[in-house]
């Protein structure tokens, strides 16, 4: 167990990086921000940020709770490297598709254009009802 106050960030950034490389499993003594007790977790690491703030974040699949964290590197006070390798599955990473902009001009072309957004209902046509129809009794 390496503790971070011992050692430069450096040097704890090397070994994260290291795991990273070699896809094996670190488990963190980290202690969020507000809270007084720390949590052990083990991780994934697949991903080191620096935010605009000039923090480093870590970003890693949880074990414990098998979904992508992020863990700031101040809060962590302790890690250990293993060698044992990823189980967890990252989820892929979604991407924003812009949607295309509503007719304004025509209300069937509205219409429709609101019903192609939901895709349950797409495949719904609009039918006039009339009184006789006895499909429609309910």
């Amino acid at each position: 167990m390496r503790h971070t106050n011992q050692q430069t960030t450096t040097k704890t950034l090397a070994d994260l990086y290291r795991s990273l490389d070699r896809r094996t499993a670190v488990t963190i003594t980290y202690l969020k921000p507000g809270e007084a007790e720390p949590a052990v977790r083990t991780i994934e690491v697949h991903e080191i940020r620096t935010t605009r703030a000039g923090g480093i974040v870590i970003v890693a699949m949880c074990r414990l709770r098998s979904e992508e964290r992020q863990f700031h590197l101040s809060g962590v006070l302790a890690y250990t490297t293993h060698r044992i390798a990823y189980v967890i599955d990252r989820p892929e990473p979604t991407k924003y598709i812009r949607p295309t902009p509503a007719p304004t001009t025509d209300a069937q072309a509205l219409f429709f254009y609101e019903l192609a957004r939901d895709q349950d209902d797409a495949d719904y046509t609009p039918r006039t009802l009339i009184q006789t129809d006895a499909a429609l009794a309910a």
